[in-house]
């Protein structure tokens, strides 16, 4: 099985940022994988598109050499099983929101003994259809599992979720964490922060690598300068929107001075 690298880089203490691709478009991930990002997020818990879609855009995206990881839509043991057998190598999970459910979340990503994916290495596209012999030996180590704390509820519960062994990443999904606490769109607001600041800290003194998104206050400089590894910024869509509108402007500014 090649070597994840960007598990490498962050078992190694690198830091790397990334961009989201939550469209469903193919052509979005291959032009983003020729970007250099360090990862590409293939979006399907908020993004567009079904499982084969994942695939086309990781297909897409690693021809520009560009690493991905894949967002599941829930905790779910089957979409799981699916993704990782289709080649997915990088896995985020939301909405963990306790110990047992972190604890379900990495064994479906493992194999017997230590897990309860379901086998079928020898023809999947993620052994190379069976040309990677190896493939579910090294499968445990290779893959790169990524959970999402994101209520006021499991932050409570951060220090046991942390303290699991398989843990490759914990990322603090900060709205809906704001939204769970009843301040939605706040991410400013003193309570918010308060939280969000515990649970860094609670992260960091495990020693897992911590992961986010910029927010209120703290964009990818500063979340680096607190010790985050793992940052993703833009979106997809949003540079779309953002260049469309501004474009349109730009023409109707144009049109009104003439």
């Amino acid at each position: 099985m090649p070597k994840n690298v960007l598990k490498a880089r962050l078992a190694a203490g690198e830091q790397v940022y990334g961009a989201w691709v939550g469209t469903g478009a193919t052509v979005n991930a291959e032009i983003m994988g020729h970007i250099g990002y360090d990862f590409l997020v293939i979006d399907h818990e908020h993004g567009l598109g079904e499982l084969s879609q994942a695939v086309d855009s990781l297909r897409a995206a690693e021809a520009g050499g560009t690493p991905c990881i894949v967002r599941a839509p829930w905790n779910d043991q089957v979409w799981l099983k699916r993704i990782l057998d289709a080649g997915g190598n990088s896995i985020m999970i939301p909405s963990v929101e306790n110990a047992e459910e972190a604890l379900a979340a990495i064994r479906a990503c493992r194999y017997p003994p230590h897990g309860t994916r379901g086998y079928a290495a020898s023809v999947v596209r993620g052994s190379r259809y069976g040309l990677e012999t190896g493939y579910a030996h090294a499968a445990k180590d290779e893959t790169l599992v990524i959970l999402q704390i994101e209520s006021g509820a499991a932050a409570e519960q951060a220090e046991k979720i942390c303290a699991l062994d398989g843990i490759d990443v914990v990322f603090i999904g900060v709205n809906d964490l704001a939204c769970s606490l009843g301040y939605m769109e706040q991410l400013d607001h003193p309570e918010v922060r308060r939280v969000v600041t515990k649970l860094e800290d609670v992260i960091l003194a495990s020693g897992k690598p911590m992961g986010t998104v910029p927010n209120a206050g703290a964009d990818w400089r500063s979340l680096f300068k607190r010790g985050y590894k793992l940052v993703v910024g833009p979106h997809d869509g949003a540079m779309l929107r953002d260049s469309a509108r501004n474009a349109w402007a730009d023409y109707q500014s144009f049109k009104a001075g003439r």
